[in-house]
């Protein structure tokens, strides 16, 4: 095993290899971080790293070692990706697996461990290298106080891998220092490739991240984030001026199905009576008066691909304020029913909404969905939103000036978005400034549309 082993490796992955290895050999000691868009192939780079190193540190009793945010499935994706390398290295047999977190060759080892708050790694020293994958999901409490030191008294290389998010991060952290020392004396720690370098070296992954870029939108967090490399600056508005603007269509409002027609539903659900106080924003979903439901009518006429997502055109709002719950079920169930035909509902279930939920799953069976609000559950939902507003194919009736119309809009105008650790956002309108239903209502109706099966009969579309 020789330095040849790395011309497996993209020239990108190849350069920040060579500086990373420069520092190993010659024991600098420098930290580098490593910015890569997803899929671009760091956990590939590192494989290889380890690879090489391993070898040539076979002999002696040394460690590199490795940590995630997470055990499962990080740190484990990370020890099958190098197993597999040894393997087509020619080590199958020879290298040997330890306590489910070490592998071991010759006297060797490579140490994976979980950087999660909860998880004791205390007493381990890195005396080859030092890896935090996924560096911006990271605590910088726990990099500091317990990875840090394992390589003090051995002045390791570390290198921190990962995307941005926002400008709070360990990885971004790292990434400013190195910036600056990289000013003072010239040598680059910082390696930063986004998706159209990578694109470069790989036509399919360019096919991938465009189809991605037009199913998110250019600037959805997620696709600034995880492919652009551009870290957000804070919240802010949930919706800009564009977004909004967007989201204008020019159908009118309609009361009641067409023929051939294919509706979905969105159910936000109102306590029977307003809960006061709380830490909003900070539950996911802690305070609402309203049980709104959205309807949205499919479009899949300019799907030319069976699995590309239809146009969904919001026809109709309900809203019902103070109601108790007994009085709304027979309502729901005429209007999803009879008046609609929904062929699919997604319907709040969290909390009070859990037996509300039941209710409509028993009266229509499987085309009904529960939502659970969950911080992640919700990050994914309004993701799923912001994309399909930038995708241009969600739209919402032209205003008739009625007051459904005129209280969706504030919503969507007052909305504020809130980025968490590990690439999850709230979204949400301050209790000081309003309510949310409609929003969460038109995001659960973009859901019901996400979730809606087409299936085709000669061309045609039917359920």
């Amino acid at each position: 095993m020789s330095m040849n082993s790395l011309n497996k490796l993209r020239p990108y992955q190849q350069e920040a290899a060579s500086a990373i290895l420069d520092s190993v050999f010659k024991r600098k000691g420098l930290t580098f971080s490593v910015e890569m868009a997803r899929q671009g192939g760091k956990n590939e780079l590192s494989a290889q790293l380890e690879l090489l190193l391993l070898t040539i540190h076979m002999t002696k009793p040394e460690n590199l070692i490795k940590c995630a945010p997470t055990f499962k499935p990080q740190t484990v994706i990370s020890m099958m990706r190098l197993r597999d390398r040894l393997n087509d290295a020619g080590f199958s047999g020879i290298w040997v697996p330890e306590m489910g977190y070490i592998i071991r060759l010759g006297s060797a080892q490579a140490i994976f461990l979980s950087a999660d708050e909860s998880a004791n790694v205390v007493g381990n020293t890195a005396h080859i290298l030092l890896e935090i994958d996924e560096a911006q999901d990271v605590s910088k409490d726990k990099y500091t106080k317990e990875f840090k030191p394992m390589g003090a008294t051995t002045n390791v290389t570390t290198v921190h891998y990962g995307t941005t998010w926002d400008d709070a991060t360990l990885l971004e952290e790292v990434k400013q220092t190195n910036l600056e020392m990289e000013r003072q004396d010239g040598i680059r720690r910082h390696f930063r490739y986004d998706w159209q370098e990578i694109a470069k070296h790989n036509p399919d992954y360019l096919a991938y991240v465009e189809a991605e870029r037009e199913r998110l939108g250019e600037n959805h967090p997620l696709f600034l984030t995880q492919y652009r490399l551009l870290p957000i600056r804070g919240g802010g508005g949930f919706l800009s001026q564009q977004q909004l603007a967007q989201l204008k269509g020019r159908h009118s409002r309609k009361h009641r199905a067409e023929p051939g027609k294919i509706y979905i539903a969105g159910i936000d659900i109102a306590g029977e009576a307003e809960t006061a106080g709380g830490d909003y924003p900070a539950t996911p979903k802690s305070r609402q008066d309203s049980t709104v439901v959205t309807i949205g009518e499919l479009d899949f006429s300019t799907c030319d691909d069976i699995r590309k997502q239809p146009r969904i055109r919001v026809v109709e709002h309900y809203r019902w304020t103070g109601q108790k719950h007994a009085r709304l079920y027979p309502r729901l169930v005429d209007l999803l029913k009879d008046v609609w035909k929904c062929r699919k509902v997604t319907v709040d279930a969290t909390g009070i909404g859990q037996p509300v939920s039941s209710f409509l799953r028993k009266a229509l069976g499987s085309r009904v969905s529960a939502f659970t609000f969950t911080a992640k559950a919700k990050s994914e939902l309004g993701f799923n939103l912001l994309a399909a507003i930038n995708a241009g194919r969600l739209k919402v009736y032209k205003g008739d000036g009625s007051e459904e119309a005129q209280e969706f809009w504030l919503e969507c105008e007052r909305a504020k978005s809130q980025f968490r650790a590990s690439q999850t956002m709230n979204f949400y309108v301050s209790p000081s400034e309003g309510h949310d239903d409609f929003l969460m209502s038109l995001a659960l109706a973009v859901e019901a549309a996400n979730q809606y099966e087409r299936k085709t009969a000669k061309g045609s579309v039917r359920e």
